[in-house]
């Protein structure tokens, strides 16, 4: 039986789909990113976690989708837990039942709405009151990534330099824009290296000096392009940006090839239909699987034609979400 003393916290978060990329630590135990990036919450896709502490177990137990995990996955979650205990001050393991409503490990950023939702479920079910900084500071120890999951809509992550200042906040509420991702599934599978791995390759890559030196601007140029409705700049900047993390990640040592031929098939499709006045561009996340950004307006039509591609196994639409929250 549990112990009264804690109580059992749920809490629900989205993946997010980065505009502009997060690729390469600085510090890699803390995560720090080797440059800030720009991301959209994404509603309708969800993880829902809850955590309950109990001074009666012996360690960590975890439970994903009704299986109990064990191996690498539980030592990651629990050494995230470690964390959440050292700040605490409680060292009391927990009981961890999450679900995912998308397809895990498959570039569709389930790392981060996992550990946003941890992060958010842990420190409420320890006692923690941590506001929306600190949040976002813990769930990058868990995923890089997880700490956009935790503002609302339109999030920016600062870089910072240290621990301290590097963590996300919203730069725009989900209502802000209209704006649709459009998921192409390719594979369902988990990814042959996962991201955590690849941050650690960047910089074997001749191109992850150059990718940096530019990704300032780059933030700055779709941080006003969001601001502004600007689709035209949006699409030009975040195709750019997705390019050249790719091109890191294939001339990385050992390189990494996430792409499909299917993937490259939907990213010139979709360039050739902007070229003929549709509003839409693609970004791909460190897998096959190709988000397509389309104005609301036009998200049945894309949708539509998306969905006749061989390999396209589903398209999962997506609106711009929410941060994290209770359930």
């Amino acid at each position: 039986m549990k112990s009264p003393d804690f109580q059992p916290v749920c809490a629900v978060a989205h993946p997010n789909i980065a505009f502009i990329k997060y690729w390469g630590n600085r510090d890699q135990e803390l995560r720090l990113p080797a440059n800030s990036s720009l991301s959209m919450n994404l509603a309708g896709l969800e993880t829902r976690t809850t955590v309950q502490f109990d001074p009666a177990l012996q360690q960590d137990i975890f439970v994903l989708s009704g299986e109990i995990v064990v191996g690498p996955a539980l030592d990651r979650v629990s050494h995230f837990l470690d964390h959440v205990r050292l700040l605490s001050k409680k060292n009391i393991y927990a009981h961890i039942d999450s679900h995912n409503s998308f397809p895990a490990g498959a570039g569709i950023a389930s790392s981060a709405s996992a550990f946003a939702a941890l992060a958010f479920a842990a420190s409420h079910a320890i006692g923690l009151e941590l506001n929306e900084k600190e949040l976002s500071r813990l769930a990058r120890r868990g995923s890089g990534s997880a700490s956009r999951s935790i503002p609302d809509g339109f999030v920016e992550w600062q870089a910072g330099t240290s621990d301290e200042d590097s963590f996300a906040f919203s730069i725009a509420p989900a209502n802000h824009w209209n704006l649709v991702d459009l998921v192409c599934v390719l594979n369902t599978g988990h990814k042959s290296v996962g991201s955590t791995s690849g941050h650690a390759l960047a910089d074997t890559s001749p191109l992850q000096k150059l990718r940096l030196a530019y990704a300032q601007e780059r933030v700055e140029r779709c941080r006003k392009a969001i601001l502004e409705k600007d689709f035209e700049v949006f699409a030009e900047v975040v195709e750019e940006d997705s390019n050249l993390m790719h091109a890191v990640m294939r001339t990385s040592n050992p390189p990494l090839v996430y792409w499909l031929p299917e993937t490259e098939t939907i990213l010139w499709n979709v360039l050739e239909w902007r070229r003929a006045g549709i509003p839409a561009c693609c970004t791909v996340d460190a897998g096959p699987n190709v988000h397509v950004l389309v104005l609301s307006d036009y998200a049945a039509e894309v949708e539509a034609r998306l969905a006749q591609f061989p390999g396209v196994q589903k398209v999962l639409k997506a609106s711009p979400g929410p941060g994290a929250s209770p359930c």
